[in-house]
């Protein structure tokens, strides 16, 4: 019973990590001009991806390459399907002012392509789990040419908020919300694992569907509230951006921790899922089908891949 009870307090402590996270990265953004999409896709698809990388390398840490690998396989699953498609359903309007397919799409498939590149020979090395840091630098450099927000889009209470801006206390709180996360990924992991021991359930299930649950839930939320707040950039941006930092940061930096072992044969579906899932996020920006038949055809895809380990 303890193990519940801590996997859930953990959870919550991650969630509420994440939340003080993008809060207080909201406000540093705004306080240098930076636009929605670009804060999306880097300080809050970082600090939302903290709770997978926490409990990726706490994993690693342990020896427990399934545990690793699962998450952010789950994760990027989780993000496309359910995160997106909860929010394409929720929002009756969403037009992103910004060209995702031409500037974004390639960063969609990128990072699972050199996945799978990497781990055809089952393995993630340290060298390879540096490679992959590398690709969030990529990322973070290509956002960093983009043009900062244009005059017109801050409006007054902005400003305010501007003026308002305090270093130590934001300091402060985003200093709590990163002793949350780490140590409530930490304690999830342990709990999880004890969970699927009981339940004789294999880890690769216990990471792919309750922790990398656990894990996205920050994603989940921050894009339903930015969704529903209209910024449909950010939330879009928050999901691409998630993405490449579970291929790269998260998986690189559990290589790196300790190299880690991808069975690919007995998970190639699940591998497969989160491609296609990919893929579909493409296509969905190329033809801007920002809406509810777009968000039913992910949480259909969500269905299927959860369906097939109910057997």
């Amino acid at each position: 019973m303890t193990d519940y009870i801590v996997f859930t307090l953990a959870m919550l402590a991650l969630i509420k990590g994440a939340d003080l996270i993008i809060k207080e990265a909201e406000k540093i953004a705004l306080h240098f001009g930076i636009s929605e999409f670009v804060i999306g896709a880097t300080l809050i698809a970082l600090g939302t991806s903290l709770p997978e990388m926490a409990a990726s390398v706490a994993a690693s840490f342990h020896h427990k390459s399934e545990l690793a690998v699962s998450n952010v396989i789950g994760s990027v699953t989780l993000n496309i399907t359910l995160v997106l498609g909860i929010v394409f359903l929720i929002t009756s309007k969403m037009s992103p002012s910004r060209d995702i397919f031409s500037k974004d799409s390639a960063w969609a498939l990128f990072p699972i392509f050199l996945f799978l590149l990497i781990s055809y020979d089952e393995v993630i090395t340290r060298i390879e789990g540096v490679v992959f840091l590398f690709l969030m630098l990529g990322y973070l450099l290509f956002l960093s040419k983009e043009p900062s927000l244009v005059a017109e889009e801050i409006d007054e209470e902005l400003l305010k908020e501007q003026e308002k801006f305090n270093w130590p206390p934001t300091l402060l709180l985003l200093g709590i919300g990163f002793i949350l996360v780490i140590y409530g990924a930490e304690y999830a992991v342990q709990s999880a694992s004890n969970i699927a021991r009981g339940l004789g359930v294999s880890e690769w299930i216990i990471g792919l569907f309750l922790v990398a649950f656990g894990t996205s839930l920050p994603e989940l939320i921050v894009s339903i509230v930015a969704a529903l707040n209209n910024k449909a950039d950010m939330s879009i941006g928050n999901i691409i951006g998630s993405n490449v930092a579970n291929f790269s940061v998260v998986l690189g930096s559990a290589a790196v921790v300790h190299p880690l072992t991808v069975d690919l044969k007995t998970y190639g579906f699940d591998i497969l899922t989160a491609f296609i899932a990919s893929l579909m996020l493409v296509f969905i920006t190329a033809n801007k089908l920002y809406n509810k038949s777009a968000g039913i055809a992910l949480l259909a895809t969500l269905a299927i891949f959860s369906l097939n380990h109910m057997h």
